[in-house]
């Protein structure tokens, strides 16, 4: 069973995304929004962790988060909110890391 796990906090703040990293499944996708994209600042920890993971073509970024915080990703896909109902259709599962 395919997961979405979407996270919204910080990686500077608590440790939901390496709690999360260490429970995906290789079926399953992250999606990065609100400040939990500042974990694709360059040469972080958290970019690092996300880099490790082999998340390619599995790990999405909320487009309107990116540029509000002006961040660009080489790794995550930017997503717009559409694409974003349409990974939640596509997985069996959505969890919210609140």
């Amino acid at each position: 069973m395919s997961t979405l796990h979407v996270i919204s906090h910080s990686p500077f703040g608590d440790d939901r995304l390496s709690s999360c990293l260490r429970l995906l499944g290789s079926q399953d996708a992250l999606l990065l929004c609100g400040d939990a994209v500042y974990a694709l600042q360059p040469d972080s920890a958290p970019l690092k962790a996300l880099q490790a993971a082999g998340l390619v073509s599995r790990l999405f970024a909320l487009d309107e988060d990116l540029q509000a915080r002006g961040i660009h990703s080489g790794i995550a896909q930017a997503t717009d909110y559409p694409a974003f109902v349409g990974l939640s259709l596509a997985y069996d599962k959505v969890n919210s890391w609140l």
